[in-house]
């Protein structure tokens, strides 16, 4: 039964067509029971008379050219895949006598046999892994015991393979990778945000006056505006007071409410002492309510700084999840910070803009706390927590008032006969 065997793979694959049921078999074979079938995962069963599409029934054993397989039933259906391939038992069937005749036709089928057996190793080694010829390094590729639910890797000492990495990690990564990509997109202002993390937990736990301010700023223009008005009529005064009959005698008719602003000078000083802070307060209201809406997505973000840092620096890899099997399982466990940090990127950036006011506020927390327990606004004079040397502002009238320790009195910087005596108290504090 010898046979001439071909250089052929022993191994073929066929897309079927609608109904197709003969499928050529290009390489040699030696019975019918050498040849297994296969309808995508599925082994087909031989039967030299197949009655549906799950049998086969072989021709060509034994011939130089391979043969071919025929499906019973109706056949394939459109676009199965129909794999072919020689499974020939690794055994010898034939021992030669030690004397006598020489079986010369049972050497060449044992011959044939022994090519047929190489061809199905060679088949199989191509549909195994294995390093390249050219690798330069030597290193122990076996693989390691396996293990559920985790994932193939090289180990970091890069010479073995492990089982490492757990699926879930990967499976938590790929749900959140536009997540991923959009922190990596503001790790710069994620790092910004972290170093003032102090002082953003002081603006946010002050968040309540900040607030006060932030909603009263056109009003708190209103004051600044009045008060610089305020400062050129006293120059006005100053001038007076160089002339043969000076205004002073109206200041000193006056003594009485002079004496009221001295008794609240400290309130007075503390106002002034804030100038600045408010002004800059009011250069950045919008950013400050920024802040104030999203302090505690920000204390989020400053407390995974460093996570968030390892996901930016590995953005570029996170889609194919190629070359971080180290760092999977940390991204993973934070997975939903970096939802959140991606939900206020554009929160983050803003403060980030800011962060040279936000630590302005921060360091100046105090005076702004004191200037939002004495400055109020409403439509009618407050009547409750009254402190002598309080600010109001009445937006029913639209007069500025302080609290003398008994009564609401008005600053009015257009009443003439006033102006010495308020105007002088309102210049001691820009002074101070």
């Amino acid at each position: 039964m010898a046979i001439t065997i071909s250089d052929t793979e022993p191994r073929v694959q066929y897309t079927a067509t609608a109904g197709q049921t003969s499928f050529s078999v290009p390489f040699e074979f030696f019975t019918n029971a050498d040849i297994k079938v296969f309808n995508g995962t599925t082994q087909l069963t031989f039967n030299a008379s197949p009655s549906s599409a799950s049998q086969y029934s072989v021709s060509g054993a034994g011939v130089s050219g391979g043969g071919s397989i025929t499906l019973g039933g109706s056949g394939a259906t459109l676009n199965d895949t129909i794999t072919v391939f020689r499974d020939l038992a690794i055994s010898r069937s034939t021992d030669f006598p030690t004397s006598g005749a020489f079986q010369i036709s049972s050497l060449n089928d044992e011959l044939d046999k022994i090519i047929a057996m190489c061809q199905q190793l060679e088949r199989d080694l191509k549909f195994s892994p294995k390093a390249a010829a050219t690798t330069a390094n030597t290193f122990n590729i076996t693989f390691p015991n396996l293990a559920a639910n985790k994932v193939l890797s090289v180990n970091s000492a890069g010479d073995g393979l492990e089982f490492s990495q757990d699926i879930t990690d990967i499976t938590t990564i790929a749900a959140i990778t536009s997540d991923v990509t959009t922190v990596s997109g503001i790790a710069s202002n994620v790092t910004t945000v972290a170093g003032a993390i102090s002082n953003v937990n002081t603006v946010a736990s002050n968040i309540t006056n900040i607030n006060t301010v932030a909603t009263n700023i056109a009003d708190i223009i209103t004051v600044a505006n009045d008060l610089n008005e305020a400062v050129s009529e006293i120059e006005t005064v100053a001038s007076d007071l160089q002339e043969a009959s000076p205004e002073i005698d109206t200041v000193a008719g006056s003594i009485t409410n002079v004496n009221t602003v001295g008794a609240n000078i400290a309130n007075v000083n503390a106002l002034g002492a804030i100038s600045a802070n408010v002004t800059t307060v009011a250069g950045i209201s919008s950013n400050v309510t920024t802040v104030a809406g999203d302090s505690s997505d920000i204390q989020t973000v400053a407390g995974i700084s460093t996570e968030v840092g390892q996901v930016g620096s590995i953005s570029a890899n996170v889609t194919t999840v190629a070359g971080i099997a180290s760092n999977v399982t940390s991204v993973a466990g934070i997975s939903s910070n970096i939802t959140t940090v991606a939900g206020i990127s554009s929160n983050v950036t803003s403060v980030a803009g800011i962060s040279a006011n936000v630590t302005t506020v921060a360091n100046n927390i105090s005076d702004v706390n004191n200037f939002a327990d004495k400055y109020r606004i409403g439509s009618s004079d407050p009547s409750l927590s009254l402190d002598e040397g309080d600010l109001f502002y009445n937006s029913t009238s639209n007069v500025l008032k302080y609290y003398n320790g008994s009564a609401w009195t008005n600053i009015e910087s257009t009443d003439t006969s006033n102006l010495a005596t308020n105007g002088f108290a309102i210049a001691m504090a820009i002074a101070l």
